[in-house]
């Protein structure tokens, strides 16, 4: 499972992902009736079709490993599982554009075709200086905004990290067998720390992937979606998962008395569409990010209108005659027409013969007006949620309850595997 995760879980690993297309079905048993055969391909077809609606892609970091990308396992003839996904978000700043376009708006189509868990990572949010008065009210923001966006409480279990106190439980135990040098290794605890000065920056910014290991390893989590810097952190996890299976699982664990094999399944990425990045606004080479000292590179999901009209306003552009995709010497124009083919929802096939010809004067007043409109419904059913504190509180109540009932049993498991008196 976004800083996203503001590092969107997750909020990271060099590894190369390799496409899994859903295979063509075929029978599973050669004894099956032609109509046996004829309701499993129907059972594919479903599933394939369910994947896609989605609007992401499945990957693997293990190739010809009989991984499955569909949303649903198939348990029995008559029962089907739909397969886990969790992601999250820090509580740390106002979620902005990029948080809803590259993570969020993505959890959406996710929620009708796997089991979702969506959360609120504020133990993450500590690992660098933070203030203390801001990360209760931040966190309720942050869970409100999930609502708003389109998060639906009857389809996704959505809910306090903190809450589920499993996250750091679990961490504590994977710390045990995850290397020192592992976490050394990692490209963000370099430049975080470097940023903060060495002796000053905190343990918990070098220990925190682990608790992202938990936080994914303890749903027993099938996929977590993850942008292109976040694929380090997410092997991390899978390397972490493997250690624990082969020190403590298979025939070690039916030893002392569990069920054998695997205590940890091993997660998979889910790769957002191509291109799903939404760029600074005054830098088109850079993420938009909550951590930018200028707030005039991004817009946040809140800004009311003038706010959105004066950033776009003043926002870098170019002076390159007309309007263009792709073009690696204007990335703030690639940005910008980027942002108006999401909020707008028009192809970009579309947009391009919108736009070609248009001047920066004519345009930007056409991407606030799409920027307004699309924004709006989310600020105002925003405002209802917070006029209704026991509904956002029951939402998240309810959320970690159905967390805690999975996260309690895999840790059960894996403190009996690891040879700890029962209580």
């Amino acid at each position: 499972m976004h800083r996203t995760m503001s590092r969107s879980l997750l909020s990271h690993f060099h590894l190369h992902l390799h496409l899994h297309p859903i295979p063509n079905p075929s029978p599973p048993c050669l004894s099956l009736s032609p109509s046996a055969v004829a309701r499993f391909r129907s059972r594919c077809r479903k599933a394939k079709a369910a994947a896609l609606s989605s609007g992401v892609r499945c990957c693997s970091g293990v190739s010809g490993s009989g991984y499955d990308p569909s949303p649903v396992s198939e348990t029995s003839s008559t029962s089907a599982v739909r397969k886990r996904v969790v992601s999250g978000v820090q509580p740390s700043g106002s979620l902005h554009l990029g948080n809803y376009l590259g993570a969020i708006k993505s959890w959406i189509f996710l929620q009708d075709s796997y089991e979702t868990f969506f959360f609120i990572v504020d133990l993450h949010a500590i690992t660098l200086p933070y203030d203390v008065q801001k990360l209760s009210k931040s966190t309720r923001d942050t869970a409100a905004t999930y609502l708003a966006c389109g998060i639906d409480p009857s389809k996704a279990s959505v809910f306090v990290q903190s809450h589920v106190r499993a996250h750091v439980e679990l961490m504590w135990l994977l710390s045990s067998a995850t290397p020192i040098g592992w976490l050394n290794k990692m490209i963000q605890f370099k430049e975080k720390s470097r940023k903060a000065g060495d002796e000053n920056v905190a343990a918990a910014l070098l220990t925190y992937p682990v608790l992202m290991a938990s936080d994914i390893l303890l749903y027993q989590s099938d996929f977590v979606p993850v942008g292109d810097d976040q694929k380090q952190h997410l092997e991390l996890t899978r390397e972490i998962a493997e250690r624990v299976n082969n020190l403590y699982g298979g025939r070690k664990w039916k030893k002392m008395g569990g069920r054998g094999g695997t205590i940890f399944k091993i997660p998979e990425p889910l790769i957002p569409p191509a291109g799903a990045r939404v760029m600074s606004l005054t830098d088109g080479s850079s993420k938009m990010s909550k951590s930018a000292d200028s707030d005039l590179s991004r817009i946040n999901l809140l800004d009311p209108k003038d706010v959105i009209a004066n950033k776009i306003k003043r926002c870098k552009t170019d002076s390159f005659t007309g309007l263009e995709f792709d073009n690696p010497e204007r990335p703030e124009c690639n940005n910008l027409l980027y942002i108006y083919q999401l909020v707008s929802g028009k192809t970009k096939e579309e947009v391009t013969l919108e736009c070609q010809s248009m001047n920066w004067g004519t345009f930007k007043p056409l991407l606030i007006d799409a920027l307004v409109d699309h924004l709006q419904p989310i600020q105002v059913r925003y405002e209802e949620i917070m006029l209704d504190p026991a509904y956002l509180d029951g939402v998240l109540a309810d959320g970690a309850a159905r967390a805690a009932s999975i996260a309690d049993e895999t840790i059960r498991h894996v403190y009996q595997a690891m040879g700890f008196l029962q209580r």
